[in-house]
């Protein structure tokens, strides 16, 4: 039996399997990328946050910590359903659409982990700097963490085999009509999967046009989570501030 899913961001986000391929992402440079972003900014105690995608709540969690009043939202109903066990008074999960305005203002909204360039459709894209401009109140700041597409692309591993718990995920990654695209398959159950994940790559100069169609102004751009100084060739990230 093969089970094959086209709209990744709302069918790939929402398995298991997702989560069980990056099981091992790094929260202690989550963490730590935290720290210095909010100290950057210089957030108001018990300031609030808009953690825009955030899965399953790791840096909202995290932020929730440190001190912040946050709101995790994301497509995913599984992803939202696993971090509400964690929500208290100052710590909110809700399923939400990242290209509509949310239903209230925050110091901050933080689109962290190229969690972003996964619409189709251009105007979306555009939709959803315009909505977080709508969530940031006169004082906020709006924060996307992006891959640096210039250095993926140039470094891209074209097939690789990942075993995490027992799966075998074969990844291959290329580049098509200005999208990363990585496939996914792997064998489980007595199943074969299939799903991809299509994220455009973007680069500096094509968010700093979004931006100024949506009316937001680019503040500092850095190239990894230390806010180190960006380089279009050797950056790993590219973290933007704007307001």
């Amino acid at each position: 039996m093969e089970k094959e899913e086209k709209k990744w961001f709302t069918s790939w986000f929402d398995t298991t399997y997702y989560h069980i391929l990056y099981k091992d992402r790094d929260d202690t440079e989550a963490h730590a990328f935290m720290d210095t972003l909010t100290e950057y900014l210089n957030m108001p105690e018990g300031g609030t946050v808009l953690d825009l995608a955030c899965g399953k709540g790791r840096h909202a969690r995290y932020l929730n910590k440190m001190g912040y009043h946050v709101t995790g939202v994301d497509l995913s109903e599984n992803s939202i359903d696993f971090a509400k066990q964690f929500e208290n008074h100052s710590l909110k999960f809700d399923v939400h659409d990242m290209s509509k305005p949310y239903n209230k203002q925050f110091d901050a909204v933080f689109n962290l982990f190229t969690s972003f360039g996964y619409f189709e459709d251009d105007a979306d894209n555009l939709r959803t700097i315009e909505a977080i401009k709508a969530n940031l109140n006169d004082f906020g700041f709006g924060v996307i963490d992006f891959m640096n597409s210039e250095f993926v692309i140039d470094n891209l591993v074209p097939e690789e085999v990942k075993t995490v718990d027992g799966i075998d995920f074969y990844l291959k990654r290329y580049v098509e009509n200005g999208y990363i695209i990585k496939d996914i398959s792997f064998d489980t159950d007595g199943n074969a999967y299939k799903f991809q994940e299509r994220v455009r790559g973007f680069t500096l100069a094509d968010f700093q046009s979004l931006f100024e169609q949506a009316g937001v102004y680019l503040l500092d751009v850095f190239g990894d989570y230390k806010l180190s100084k960006f380089n279009a060739k050797t950056s790993e990230r590219l973290v933007m501030i704007f307001k």
